[in-house]
């Protein structure tokens, strides 16, 4: 399965029942357990939101692309611009690529911040300005 694929939820195959013996395939997989693709969140001047639908005719907010972020300071939050990203420890590649997840290094225009939030599940970007 490729790193940007779609997940299937279910039990373990490998892992053992109660008593000992290996688990039996009861089922196919059934379509409330697969998830979503992966949300690159690219760094760009403006951000672009999604609306993808979810079971029950909910919708969530996915972030395809980020321009600002919320970020938190001692004063409170404020709505700054992002500049780039530095590092990210999910991937390393991601900070060539400049996308944003959760634990991601940026800077912005008050300094370094890290990303506190799962912008791909959320709709925007949270951060904390980072003391250097």
């Amino acid at each position: 399965m490729s790193q940007f694929g779609k997940q299937v939820h279910s039990r373990s195959k490998t892992k053992k029942s109660g008593n000992g013996k290996r688990r039996n395939k009861i089922s196919d997989k059934h379509r409330s357990e697969i998830g979503n693709y992966f949300t690159a969140t690219k760094l760009s001047d403006k951000s672009h939101v999604d609306l993808i639908r979810r079971r029950g005719g909910k919708e969530t907010p996915v972030l395809k692309k980020a321009g600002f972020a919320n970020l938190l300071t001692k004063q409170g939050y404020k709505k700054v611009a992002i500049k780039g990203v530095l590092e990210s420890h999910d991937n390393r590649n991601f900070a060539r690529q400049n996308i944003i997840t959760k634990g991601t290094l940026i800077t912005t225009e008050l300094g370094k911040a890290v990303v506190l939030n799962r912008p791909g599940r959320e709709g925007n970007i949270n951060a904390k300005l980072v003391e250097a």
